[in-house]
């Protein structure tokens, strides 16, 4: 199942949620939820697998379909509890960092606010000449996990979506910690679904793209993953509890835009794409501030 989230207009406050049908057609699943729309909150519920949401999503017939093109599609988790990044994460990008392999996950985090959908605007903020891409596939918890052991890890995974770990480098390095370089405003997109854990056969063997106004410039494969999703769970769920629609970005391949020679960074007019094997593809212009 390839779960969305949309607004019939763009004048509504809140969210609905569906399943894609088709290309074209979404399944308007928030009637199974008892409410004709849902706030970012609410829509938290309809990730959690223990509640019979989903499946009832999955069993459930003769629902309303709705043309995609008719709808406003948001991020596929609005407002997220927590977006919890992993830093230098695949092998070659570690190698293209000239930085040594780490021995535990580098752990940092974005604010809910950074959060934009599909087709939404990647705002360069006035004071940063550095902003850059960041091509990541994200997994989304879709059942509470505190102590969790990594051979019982995937159990706790609704599904996959695509993730645009947007930095302003010149923030970053300046700070000399990454918070404020990481959560500007916009530099969290996401979706355009989620894909159920079902749908993919294997997570640790996807090809993961970043194409910068038609030109690929990241290229590589989640197989790249010094840590992998069960190893990711048991380490933070050591210290922290994680919850349904929590996001966890697992790091970017090589070629991101501060490590190339000259430097590329996003300038307003940009077209940004990251595309992974069987979760589409995430599309955002740049603008500047």
């Amino acid at each position: 199942m390839k779960l969305i989230t949309f607004k019939k207009s763009s004048t509504d406050k809140n969210y609905q949620i569906g399943k894609l049908a088709s290309d074209t057609e979404i399944v308007d699943l928030t009637s199974l939820t008892g409410k004709e729309n849902l706030t970012a909150n609410e829509l938290l519920d309809c990730f959690d697998l223990e509640n019979g949401f989903l499946e009832k999503a999955n069993n459930t017939k003769d629902l309303p379909k709705i043309n995609r093109s008719e709808v406003k599609v948001f991020a596929t988790v609005p407002r997220p509890g927590k977006i919890i990044c992993i830093g230098l994460n695949y092998r070659d990008h570690a190698e293209e960092s000239g930085m040594a392999i780490p021995k535990s996950p580098i752990i940092f985090s974005k604010f809910g606010t950074c959060v934009i959908g599909p087709n939404d605007s990647i705002l360069v903020p006035k004071d940063s000449e550095q902003t850059d891409y960041e091509a990541e596939f994200a997994v989304v918890i879709g059942k509470t996990a505190k102590y969790v052991k990594a051979e019982d890890a995937m159990d706790y995974v609704l599904g996959y979506t695509n993730f645009n770990d947007v930095s302003a480098r010149d923030f970053q390095f300046a700070d000399g910690q990454w918070v404020r370089g990481k959560s500007c405003d916009t530099f969290a997109p996401m979706g355009e679904f989620i894909a159920t854990k079902d749908e993919i056969a294997d997570p640790h063997n996807l090809r993961i793209q970043f194409r910068l106004n038609g030109e690929t410039l990241q290229d590589s494969n989640t197989d790249q993953l010094i840590f992998k999703i069960p190893e990711l769970i048991e380490f933070l769920s050591k210290s922290m509890t994680l919850e349904p629609g929590d996001i966890i970005a697992t790091g970017t391949p090589p070629g991101v835009g501060f490590a190339r020679k000259p430097p590329i960074y996003l300038k307003s007019g940009d077209i940004c794409e990251v595309e992974i094997e069987g979760l589409g593809i995430l599309k955002n212009s740049v603008v500047g501030s």
